[in-house]
């Protein structure tokens, strides 16, 4: 049986709904990045939106795609770490519920957490506390069974811990893993781009990457970023936003539509493609039906504020999955 086992920062999603842009203004947040801050702006950011719709929820990019591949059926994992507090507890017991294995440290510093800003026309933008999620050390998953997983998913925002990503990589390839890269946001790319450029290189198999990040890593439009990614790595996927995403691998590409939504939140729309299109990868489906795939968790996400499928919709997420594999 094909599992997954994901890495990333384990954070708490404080997902906030504004009326306009002036937070962003005030704290210097470039509208739809990651922006990493200190506790007491996190805290600033709370005090300033508290009249505001706020969702919390488990997060981190690879956490949001490790729930998703769970909700299909695929057996799973996640490495991260939290700190001894209730979001800690919280995110563990998330992970518990939803069937996917905990390897978690624990930190000194208090469960970091994303505050995701969603603005009206639906960009979300990132001001992310690290907290214990950033003492993440390689100590802390080498006890974890590699040789079990037949996939290992990373999360891009880990890329500045070159070290851990360093030693993560090559003891999964030490286990005979597949290797897939969720490349994040764009200012990770820009600012680690010589390291990626090794890294995707060397050991990485599937590269995920929105088209901005795609640009930042390549200087070069969606589809022929895709074709210069798919020459370093097995597959190469581009997201699009509304115009869908695009798919190389070796001599095929894939151009992929997007599905009928009523947009409220992008929040977690390429963190579960990716789930959609690795479940079709394992399952050997081709590149258009992964990539269909992918565009359907992506699509039905979107319609709701946070990174995460309410249970009520699944029901019709997997009667259209069934219809996509049998096409």
């Amino acid at each position: 049986m094909q599992k997954v086992l994901g890495i990333g920062n384990a954070l708490v999603d404080v997902i906030i709904k504004v009326k306009d842009e002036l937070v962003l203004e005030k704290y210097s947040l470039p509208k739809g990045s990651m922006q990493l801050v200190d506790n007491g702006v996190a805290e600033m950011i709370e005090k300033d939106t508290r009249d505001h719709p706020v969702f919390l929820a488990s997060g981190g990019s690879g956490s949001n795609t490790i729930h998703g591949l769970a909700k299909l059926g695929i057996k799973t994992g996640y490495i991260g770490k939290t700190g001894k507090d209730t979001h800690g507890e919280f995110f563990s017991k998330d992970m518990d519920k939803a069937g996917i294995t905990p390897y978690l440290g624990i930190g000194n510093a208090p469960t970091g957490r994303a505050m995701t800003i969603v603005t009206p026309d639906s960009e979300r933008t990132f001001a992310t506390y690290l907290g214990s999620a950033i003492e993440l050390t390689a100590e802390d998953f080498l006890i974890t069974p590699f040789k079990d997983y037949s996939l290992l998913h990373v999360e891009g925002y880990l890329v500045p811990n070159k070290d851990l990503v360093y030693t993560m990589l090559k003891e999964a390839k030490k286990a005979g893993m597949t290797v897939s890269l969720d490349m994040a946001s764009y200012n990770v790319v820009e600012a680690n781009l010589d390291f990626l450029k090794e890294i995707v290189k060397e050991y990485v198999d599937i590269v995920f990457a929105n088209e901005e990040e795609a640009y930042a890593f390549t200087g070069k439009n969606p589809l022929e970023a895709a074709g210069t990614i798919a020459q370093i790595a097995q597959y190469a996927v581009v997201k699009t936003g509304k115009s869908g995403s695009i798919i190389k691998h070796k001599n095929e590409i894939a151009e992929i539509g997007v599905i009928k939504a009523s947009c409220i939140d992008t929040t977690g729309a390429g963190d579960l493609y990716a789930s959609g299109f690795l479940y079709g990868y394992l399952n050997h489906l081709s590149l258009q039906k992964c990539g269909e795939l992918g565009a359907l968790l992506a699509g039905k996400v979107i319609e709701n504020l946070g990174a995460k499928i309410p249970e009520t919709t699944w029901p019709v997420i997997y009667k259209l999955k069934e219809e996509i594999e049998l096409k």
